[in-house]
């Protein structure tokens, strides 16, 4: 049928939407091509959520090996990447942005972009923000954040950085100004986890796995 409105009758799209909870229909959505495009949320009966499929004429035929790969990647689950660096100086100090947004200072870096890496995401991050260019020395910590104010779980990576030089000139629109701060008094001005997260890459010879900033046990 979809081929038909596609050949026969001119369509360029094909939509439908589904329960959420309708697993049979969703799989039969799926063998049919329709890729998953998003929730429409309270849009069904009794404010039910809906999935929202769709299938155009230029996606490759049914048969095709890649029309499975999309599908099934339209699918899965995508979880949040979150790039940052751990910047010290001569002194053992550690680098921190004081940001316009947030109440606690926190690390450079930041959320990575589709199909960029999170090493390269943290270089970009940094020239974007502190103008200046960074050398990832290595991996420090990896750490999954749970669900936390309304955000879904994410994961960080924690980067051992160098950088080119001091920090330049400061994107306004993010970054009131940056602090060199000891070790000792991070919990004086980060908060929690990420005092959590710094101590454990710090305490650690080799790159730590982390949950809320703690080691899984």
């Amino acid at each position: 049928m979809i081929e038909y409105a596609f050949g026969e009758l001119g369509v360029h799209r094909v939509q439908g939407r589904l329960p959420a909870d309708a697993k049979h229909d969703l799989r039969i959505a799926a063998r049919a091509g329709l890729r998953k495009e998003g929730v429409v949320r309270g849009g069904g009966v009794e404010q039910a959520d809906l999935v929202q499929f769709a299938r155009v004429a230029t996606d490759p035929p049914l048969a095709d090996r890649s029309t499975f790969t999309a599908v099934l990647n339209s699918s899965l689950p995508t979880k949040r990447c979150i790039a940052q660096a751990i910047v010290r100086d001569d002194e053992g100090r550690i680098l921190l942005c004081e940001l316009v947004y947030k109440r606690f200072w926190d690390l450079p870096g930041g959320v990575v972009d589709p199909h960029e890496s999170p090493a390269t995401a943290v270089v970009r991050e940094l020239r974007e923000e502190l103008d200046v260019e960074a050398t990832v020395r290595g991996l420090a910590a990896v750490s999954w954040l749970p669900p936390w104010r309304g955000w879904d779980d994410a994961t960080l990576f924690v980067f051992d950085v160098e950088l080119d030089r001091p920090p330049h000139s400061l994107q306004p629109r993010e970054i009131k100004a940056v602090h060199w701060v000891d070790p000792a008094d991070l919990g004086e001005h980060v908060a929690e986890y990420t005092v959590r997260v710094i101590e454990q890459a710090l305490a650690a010879d080799v790159p730590v796995y982390l949950e809320d900033g703690r080691p899984r046990v």
